[in-house]
């Protein structure tokens, strides 16, 4: 039971090739009233070969192998526009921690902007 591991690399790079192009990840455009939406996925590809042969004394000759490949696809939520204007529409809202995480920035935003208006009160 030979295997080229170059033949199935081979056979796996070019089925990740067909499926992580640039429609599997954003897909295509559509129109839902006045607005252009165009989905946004989440692709995530894995891979992994192994093989081996060997010889015991009493017990012989030996081989084997084996190789496994996954596809994960997540919709992440939808570029929408309208009038100019763009915006991301996530598919799904967080919980706990992690939505605590996503207000970060917001939150730092308007603290550094309060700091920075105090400052001016004081200075005038």
């Amino acid at each position: 039971m030979k295997t080229n591991f170059e033949d199935v690399l081979t056979r796996l790079s070019d089925f990740f090739k067909q499926e992580a192009n640039t429609e599997t990840v954003v897909g295509k455009e559509f129109k839902l009233g006045e607005f252009t939406c165009v989905p946004v996925i989440r692709l995530g590809l894995g891979f992994g070969y192994g093989g081996g042969e060997g010889e015991a004394p009493q017990q012989g000759k030996g081989e084997g192998g084996g190789a496994g490949a996954g596809l994960g696809i997540e919709p992440m939520g939808f570029l929408v526009t309208r009038n100019g204007e763009i915006s991301f529409v996530p598919s799904k809202v967080s919980h706990g921690l992690s939505a605590a995480f996503e207000k970060v920035p917001d939150l730092l935003s308007q603290y550094l902007e309060k700091q920075k208006a105090e400052k001016e009160a004081t200075t005038n």
